[in-house]
């Protein structure tokens, strides 16, 4: 966990990250939609902050936070399955320790949404037997997901709360910035509780680097802003500087050892001939599968037979070079005579990372062990 702060820190501080300048994205409708935000704030009778489970602190907005504490709130640690499990039970701890109601889910499990319109309905049992009407608002920086939770509220909610009003559904993007305006969403009646779904919003200065590349690497700011190349090349400084590539090994030993066929290979029921049939089943998945083995395979492979000191950030960057160069082959890049940039390779490895393709993270450090 201690290594893990000062891998974020000195990926951060890296040469390749000199020229890029600070990472802020603020275009005109966040400026407007952060206004209307803070004016529906103080009618909301309930806040879903929903954060990203990978970079729980990274992800929070700080300038609504001093608005956000002083309102009855649910803190939703989104995309759980892309985040380490152990680490994110120890998240969990450490919010309830601080009095904050906190949850981790998956905004495409029914399981999750569950749970969160339990909470939800404690949370405002209170104001249940007061009001007639209640309003949620759910809120967070671009890319978390909140338009998929919104979406997964609706279709589960119906059964615990009939709604007769035909229900809309909040568009949803793999892309930041695909909700731009403020929309409402009524969940249920008797009370009446409807939803609203707000634009992601970032601060209008990230304050410093990493959290900029963090945000950057799990998609709440647009890779045109930052650039691929720069922003995978921060994700190689975080993997080789913690030797993820190295814990791979033995990984792929298991995985060689299961994949070996056995003399009867042939035969109906064999390993050998179960993998063949799930090929010719699900190509694409076990494409997919081959990609991310051959993957992990060359960054280990690349990170073993490295001579240099990884504790000197030129060499670091020589290993990353080194690693982007193998990708291109791995990912079947053409190579052009004139082309020295990594825009495709740099491409194709950030989409399996933030697939989880890679593996589960979490970037952000536990306040207290840094």
């Amino acid at each position: 966990m201690r290594g893990l702060t000062r891998a974020g820190k000195r990926a951060s501080d890296m040469a390749f990250n000199a020229g890029g300048g600070a990472i802020n994205w603020f275009p005109g409708h966040m400026a407007a939609a952060s206004r209307a935000i803070r004016d529906r704030l103080k009618l909301a009778d309930l806040v879903i902050e929903v954060r990203d489970a990978r970079i729980p602190l990274s992800s929070a907005n700080e300038d609504l936070q001093p608005v956000l504490s002083a309102k009855r709130r649910i803190l939703a640690l989104n995309k759980k399955d892309l985040a380490n499990p152990n680490i994110m039970n120890m998240w969990l701890d450490h919010f309830q320790s601080s009095k904050q109601d906190c949850i981790s889910l998956n905004a495409h499990s029914s399981n999750s949404i569950n749970q969160l319109l339990g909470l939800v309905e404690l949370k405002l049992r209170e104001a249940i037997l007061k009001e007639p009407t209640l309003l949620v608002m759910v809120v967070g920086v671009p890319n978390v997901g909140k338009s998929a939770l919104i979406n997964s509220i609706h279709r589960i909610a119906n059964s615990r709360f009939p709604v007769n009003d035909k229900m809309k559904r909040a568009r949803v993007g793999p892309l930041p910035g695909v909700t731009q305006d403020i929309a409402g969403y009524k969940i249920a009646s008797q009370p009446s509780i409807y939803v609203l779904d707000t634009p992601g919003v970032l601060v209008p200065s990230i304050p410093d680097m990493e959290t900029g590349l963090k945000l950057a690497l799990t998609g709440a700011v647009k890779d045109s802003v930052v650039g691929e190349e720069r922003i995978a090349k921060y994700l190689l400084s975080l993997l080789n500087i913690r030797k993820t590539p190295l814990h791979w090994e033995r990984l792929l030993h298991r995985r060689e050892e299961f994949d070996e066929d056995p003399d009867d290979s042939c035969e109906k029921g064999s390993r050998g001939s179960l993998r063949r049939r799930q090929r010719f089943n699900n190509s694409d998945a076990l494409y997919v599968q081959d990609l991310v083995i051959e993957v992990q395979r060359t960054l280990c492979s690349t990170a073993m037979e490295f001579t240099g000191n990884l504790d000197e950030d030129n060499e670091l960057e020589s290993l990353i070079d080194s690693q982007l160069v193998a990708l291109r082959k791995v990912f079947r890049i053409p190579h052009k005579p004139l082309d020295e940039s990594h825009g495709a390779a740099s491409k194709k490895l950030l989409t399996l990372f933030r697939s989880g393709k890679l593996g589960p993270f979490i970037l952000d450090d536990l306040p207290g062990q840094q």
